[in-house]
């Protein structure tokens, strides 16, 4: 099965349709499948319910979305950078579920397990547990929550190979590994193309089982930064530079 595809486009050709459930890894804007994003925009398909960590920010990630109205639901932990969300959520142009975040990040993971709902305690008594079930254990309540599996989970990795097998780097390696596993078909974006056998196995982090289509960055893919926060750091003290034994 060819898994390789020449672009985006390509890669999601077939699958998109109006009204669908996508899964849109990353964190911020770190991990985020642009490539597949910009792809889902040009493709006109509306009406979609978003899971993603996150909305983007205005003009980049998922705000592209947003801003050409493509999206009906956002099932998020964190938008409070995308203006864009928030004049369509007051103005009630756009549903949002919010999540606390380990509870987003459970709901995914374990619909890729098969787990159709889990009980945990993040929640009880506010306004994230109106209308679940609850249950006593152990003299503790807790809340139930569904689990979230999708039709189409867009992921990004640092590499992959031929058969689908992938290796995410560093914050990259947020929502995606899960999401990876939560949908009925997975596309993912890579920034290296190797292949089969030149990743070694103990740093395969997705297996190829989960991944049916890939598609290639360009030599010139931008990979931006949300919020860029730097400071100077102070001088170093005069001395040796070598530290004792």
């Amino acid at each position: 099965m060819r898994k390789v595809h020449k672009d985006a486009s390509d890669a999601l050709a077939g699958l998109l349709r109006d009204g669908m459930t996508i899964m849109s890894g990353g964190f911020g804007l770190c991990g985020v499948p642009s490539l597949l994003i910009d792809a889902i925009r040009d493709s006109g398909v509306k009406d979609l319910t978003v899971i993603s960590n996150n909305a983007g920010i205005d003009g980049v990630g998922l705000g592209i979305l947003l801003e050409t109205r493509q999206i009906r639901k956002m099932i998020s932990s964190y938008v409070g950078e995308n203006a864009t969300f928030a004049k369509q959520y007051l103005a009630g142009e756009l549903e949002i579920e919010f999540n606390p975040q380990g509870t987003l990040a459970e709901r995914i993971r374990s619909g890729g397990a098969g787990i159709p709902a889990f009980y945990t305690k993040t929640g009880v008594g506010t306004q994230i547990a109106e209308g679940k079930p609850t249950a006593e254990f152990d003299g503790e309540t807790y809340v139930m929550e569904r689990t979230l599996f999708a039709d189409l989970a867009i992921i990004h990795a640092w590499m992959g190979d031929h058969e689908g097998n992938l290796r995410y780097r560093k914050t990259a390696r947020n929502f995606n590994p899960m999401m990876a596993t939560a949908a009925r078909m997975t596309v993912a974006q890579v920034e290296h193309l190797v292949r089969p056998g030149e990743i070694d196995a103990d740093d395969i982090h997705t297996p190829g089982v989960f991944v049916k289509r890939l598609v290639l960055c360009p030599a010139d893919y931008e990979k931006r930064i949300e919020s860029r926060t730097v400071r100077k750091h102070p001088a170093a003290a005069a001395g040796p530079s070598h530290l004792p034994r």
